[in-house]
């Protein structure tokens, strides 16, 4: 099954979406989105920063498994 995108969303231009920017704030109100910005603002650096430590654990497990374990006997003979 081919997902497609209704046509509606396919037409809307700069109009369009201008036209629902200011429904929205009619509706909502100024300091409502923008107190809504700001924890979409502190969601997006939250999410950052879990991948930035998740990144860092998989490269520090990536260096624990690369040590080299080999008995010190082993290393003389070569």
């Amino acid at each position: 099954m081919i997902a497609t995108t209704p046509m509606f969303i396919q037409n809307v231009g700069l109009p369009g979406i201008l036209l629902i920017a200011v429904v929205v704030l009619v509706l909502f109100g100024r300091g409502k989105i923008s107190s809504l910005m700001g924890e979409v603002g502190k969601g997006i650096t939250s999410f950052k920063r879990g991948v930035a430590e998740g990144k860092e654990e998989l490269e520090s497990a990536a260096a624990e498994e690369a040590k080299d374990v080999t008995p010190d006997s082993d290393k003389t003979e070569s």
